[in-house]
């Protein structure tokens, strides 16, 4: 491009030695004479300053080292329109295996396509620019979803569309380097799912501004960057009346340490499903069953952690270990096993927001099980478990002793060289000796026997 700049530059995509960027400022930029753009880089860490030299601020950028400034003549403003498509969508005669034919179906009719594969490969990204004016409120009253990822549009513009679409449900904005400024009130008030992934610049500030959308059902959180949450309007024992429609909440690798997220997530009215993979406190080491244990004792309501649903038995053993775990630091805190002489401190409450119910629901724990406490570490729970041979009638009943952590496909290995049976044709279930005939099976190889809830005395049956 010459260095001649025309009044319509602001705004433009711009490509500089394979970087991407918008133009933000076109002008002089004294003491230095001649013109110059400031363009705002898709990769914040090409550029050198927020906008602003030497005191003055020429431009804004959402990030400190966003910006940069650049004689208008090392700047590509792209191509003619008909070569742009071609070069984007790979039109070109290219390789006989880029050119098959493909049968999609639109609508009712099948049409015939070449070189998707070569399209899919070029695919990237578009930077949106918003016109000026007021929003057009209705105009898309029919829309339902709208994926906006990566096109790094702002908190203000995503309102200014949400205008647009009155019965949106579901709205997408994953990789926007989006930061939250204000309280959505006339608008998103349809919308049950938001993906907000991979935006870095969200805390838990931020979130109390969409915490009273009314039918947000699904909220998508992961790699924000979050390591705590509170509700500082729910009390001890009580609801919070922030996100009240929430069931399915996701906090993928994030940076959560501490277990007081989980305990507050508890205040939440309507949660049902959890996903908190690869974060600091949920890494998959050989303490993973306790910290589902845990979490799943930590809130109350929860039904299914990570994609897995909580069985009732597994919920059952998870809050009796909790109690014991804890049983120590609970009377050490003023709890007593007679309700009248129980003076739990405020500091322990609020550590452990379900043990006071845990108590009610299965008692106070008693002195014997406080003194015969083990460090709460599932290997170090081993499990007596008997162990049956339904349809040998020359087996033996066996008795052992297996950790609780230890996972259904080492069971089957270490049961395959006790037999002389081949790992893939032993099938194992167990039944309670509480509930007779009633067999849960262990089909999952890669869980552990405390993830099925499998208890002491429980039968093991082996099959092959």
């Amino acid at each position: 491009m010459s260095d001649t700049l025309t009044p319509d530059v602001i705004g433009r995509r711009v490509e500089v030695n394979g970087e991407h960027a918008t133009v933000r400022f076109a002008g002089v930029v004294p003491p230095v004479a001649g013109p110059w753009l400031g363009v705002e880089w898709d990769n914040p860490e090409r550029g050198k300053h927020d906008g602003s030299h030497e005191g003055t601020v020429y431009f804004k950028c959402r990030h400190p080292t966003g910006g940069s400034f650049i004689r208008p003549n090392k700047v590509n403003f792209g191509t003619d329109f008909l070569t742009a498509i071609k070069n984007r969508y790979v039109l070109e005669d290219g390789p006989e295996e880029d050119r098959k034919e493909q049968i999609v179906t639109l609508g009712n009719k099948p049409v015939e396509t070449v070189g998707f594969d070569s399209l899919m490969k070029q695919q990237s990204e578009n930077k949106l620019k918003f016109p000026s004016g007021s929003a057009l409120t209705g105009t898309f009253s029919a829309l339902k979803v709208l994926v906006l990822n990566q096109t790094g549009i702002t908190w203000a513009e995503v309102l200014w569309c949400a205008a647009w679409c009155p019965g949106l449900e579901e709205l997408y904005l994953e990789s926007n380097n989006i930061v939250i400024s204000e309280r959505p009130t006339d608008v998103l008030q349809t919308v049950k799912l938001l993906d907000l992934s991979s935006n870095q610049l969200i805390d838990e500030n931020q979130l109390y501004l969409i915490a009273h959308l009314p039918r947000l059902e699904q909220l998508i959180l992961s790699d924000v960057g979050i390591s705590s949450i509170h509700f500082p309007d729910a009390g001890i024992g009580c609801k919070t009346s922030m996100f009240p429609s929430l069931q399915y909440l996701v906090v993928n690798d994030n940076q959560i340490s501490q277990w007081s997220f989980f305990n507050e997530l508890d205040k939440l009215p309507s949660l049902r499903a959890l996903s908190c993979l690869r974060n600091p406190l949920t890494k998959e080491d050989k303490e993973a069953n306790m910290t589902r244990q845990l979490i799943i004792a930590s809130i109350g309501q929860l039904k299914t952690l990570n994609k897995c649903e909580i069985l009732p038995k597994e919920r059952r053993t998870a809050e009796l270990d909790y109690r014991k775990a804890f049983g120590n630091e609970w009377k050490q805190a003023g709890g007593h096993q007679d309700p009248d002489k129980n003076r739990l401190s405020e500091e322990f409450l609020r550590a452990h927001r379900r043990y006071q119910f845990l108590c009610l629901k299965y008692g106070a724990p008693e002195d014997w099980e406080l003194k015969t406490q083990q460090p709460f570490m599932l290997k170090n729970q081993l499990l007596t478990l008997k162990i049956k041979y339904p349809d040998q009638l020359d087996q033996k009943v066996l008795e052992k002793q297996l950790p609780g952590s230890m996972t259904i496909q080492k069971v089957k290995g270490w049961l395959s060289r006790l037999l002389k049976v081949p790992v893939s044709d032993l099938l194992l279930s167990y039944e309670s000796p509480k509930e007779p005939g009633i067999e849960i099976k262990l089909e999952n190889d890669l869980q552990s026997l405390r993830f099925y809830s499998v208890e002491n005395e429980d039968c093991l049956l082996v099959r092959w």
